[in-house]
């Protein structure tokens, strides 16, 4: 073989150093960016169970609150079985818990669904008070607006119910539409 042709054979026997720098360029590269997109996912991995819980808070307390009676009065009323309307009570229901009514009382609870209009809670505490410490957190709030003209009714007949928990940047809201369809009856 002559020399011009023992060179070409050479050449094609391996790679150049600027060959090899731009290999490990583009794998290193291609490293970064997949190992990215697993922390990414491992980060995030969390997050349905986050959600999860949240919506379960979220709609335990909403049970909470649907159970509660929707009077024109006070449940402690005496004309809370009788009152067509709010103004036949002695006390009638509004917005937001009467005087002294606590979700956490004993003595005084929530009696009546919109008692519970603005009720905020900071970590997930239990009905007589005592705080969860694996739910600690999360935190709840209940808004509480009138919605019966949205079907056809007096707006006091029907109450939109969103209770939202958030956890982080984890928010779940829950809504709900209660209807007095019997408004004398307090269970």
């Amino acid at each position: 073989m002559s020399s011009p042709d023992r060179v070409s054979v050479l050449r094609q026997h391996g790679v150049t150093l600027v060959e090899l720098i731009i290999f490990i360029v583009v794998v290193s590269a291609s490293v970064v960016g997949v190992l990215s997109v697993m922390n990414v996912s491992t980060q995030r991995s969390a997050d349905p169970m986050i959600r999860k819980q949240a919506l379960d808070i979220a709609e335990s307390l909403m049970e909470e609150v649907f159970l509660q009676s929707f009077t024109y009065c006070d449940p402690d009323d005496e004309k809370v079985s009788d009152a067509a309307n709010a103004g036949e009570c002695l006390v009638a229901e509004a917005m937001g818990p009467e005087v002294g009514e606590s979700r956490y009382s004993a003595t005084t609870p929530f009696d009546n669904v919109n008692d519970y209009a603005g009720f905020v809670m900071n970590g997930i505490v239990d009905l007589t008070g005592t705080a969860i410490p694996a739910l600690a957190g999360y935190n709840a709030v209940v808004a509480i607006a009138e919605a019966g003209t949205d079907y056809g009714l007096a707006a006091p007949e029907a109450l939109r119910i969103t209770v939202t928990v958030t956890s982080g940047n984890v928010s779940i809201p829950v809504t709900a539409v209660r209807f007095r369809h019997s408004p004398n009856f307090a269970p």
